[in-house]
């Protein structure tokens, strides 16, 4: 099954969002729209032209944008089929294969080899499916569309800027259905601001150059806050009878702080960083601190179960064990935590989207009424939770 292009439904570029972003309405007329406002910018009439000639709304853009039921999975099933032998092979040998162009990216931009090995796999399977969706159509339909108009409509206009320097092409540009290009599928806009010739050649090509793409990523995590040499997620086992309130994101203390608490790592020592602990699958299952620079990762994906996936396959990738499964409490399915969703609406909460998957607003609230009706409150909903709700 193929996971590297589902995230692209919840990413993130460098994009500063903007509100009353014009969207929807008949799509020849949106795109007018788009051409006139891209001759406002100085392009020429005949560069938007030539741009635009052959854009068309994508239906199966659309189609795919709406099929995010996989990260309805928990974390156990989700980390399992991401993280194969064959990914976590070809990972190590990868490793070998580019081992100066990972210390060239940890020198430059301070960005661990096992972080970007991990995003090459899940992203294109090391650059083996990038995507056969028109990236210029892909884009203008999702910038069409209303449900995230703020993010894909500047990276229409990035993309022209790629035209016009000869690094794109309306008709022969293919990525993910969310307009990403190349083996670690980085956005138009991102190519602009973070692409990176790696290889010398003149230009940078994402989509044939492991080095260029690698490079390209290592820049943009530090565009995007990577603070270099510091770890983004540590395995740790955790007392039975831990305050689990204190676990999620929201909350952070010194790793000396939950050492006192009792918490201690499964390998190495404790950062001497902040850090938050959590809890993917409550308080039975895995346990992790997590640094810093794990917040990066929510500016690369929204999503929690694939970014704690990532990180921690990471950290296998650079000899990290195995994490300790534990014995979970039985969770819910999609349609329960739809039906969970909206009575935690009901109750006043902000829960986002009832889509069926254990996000960060869903985390917070479900962490708040376990508290309230006297649960382990480690943000991990049971059917327990549900009845009681």
């Amino acid at each position: 099954m193929r996971f590297a292009l589902t995230l692209a439904g919840v990413c993130l570029s460098a994009t500063t969002a903007f509100a009353n972003v014009p969207c929807g309405g008949s799509f020849s007329g949106f795109v007018n729209d788009l051409k006139a406002e891209a001759r406002s910018m100085g392009h020429s009439r005949k560069s938007v032209d030539s741009f635009f000639a052959s854009v068309a709304q994508d239906q199966a853009t659309l189609k795919a944008d709406r099929a995010q039921g996989v990260f309805q999975r928990p974390f156990l099933d989700f980390s399992q089929r991401l993280i194969s032998s064959h990914r976590f092979n070809t990972g190590k040998s990868k490793a070998q294969q580019h081992a100066n162009t990972f210390a060239r990216i940890e020198r430059d931009y301070g960005v661990s080899r096992g972080v970007l090995l991990a995003f090459w796999a899940f992203e294109t399977d090391f650059g083996g499916f990038q995507g056969d969706f028109n990236t210029l159509n892909s884009l203008v339909t999702l910038a069409h569309d209303c449900r995230r108009p703020e993010l894909f409509r500047p990276q229409v206009f990035a993309a022209l800027k790629l035209y016009e320097s000869g690094d794109f092409s309306p008709t022969g540009t293919t990525g993910a259905w969310a307009g990403e290009i190349g083996m670690v599928q980085m956005l138009p806009e991102d190519i602009i601001v973070n692409g990176v010739d790696g290889d010398g050649d003149g230009k940078v090509s994402l989509k044939t150059s492991a080095t260029d793409a690698l490079m390209s990523g290592g820049k943009m995590l530090q565009h995007l806050g990577w603070n270099k040499g510091q770890p983004w997620l540590q395995e740790v086992t955790v007392p039975a009878n831990l305050d689990w309130s204190l676990s999620g994101l929201g909350t952070k203390m010194p790793a000396r702080d939950w050492a006192k608490l009792g918490v201690s790592p499964r390998q190495g020592k404790l950062a001497n960083l902040p850090a938050s602990l959590i809890l993917p699958q409550g308080h039975k299952g895995p346990a992790f601190l997590a640094y810093p620079n794990f917040d990066v990762y929510f500016e690369w994906n929204q999503s929690f179960v694939y970014v704690t996936t990532a990180a921690y396959f990471a950290t296998r990738l650079e000899g990290a064990p195995a994490y300790n499964a534990g014995n979970p409490d039985t969770g819910l399915d999609g349609q329960q935590m739809k039906q969970l969703q909206r009575k935690l609406q009901a109750k006043g909460y902000d829960v986002g989207d009832v889509d069926g998957i254990l996000g960060a607003k869903t985390r917070d609230a479900v962490q708040a009424e376990q508290k309230r009706l006297g649960l382990p409150a480690d943000a991990w909903p049971t059917p327990e939770l549900l009845r009681r709700l």
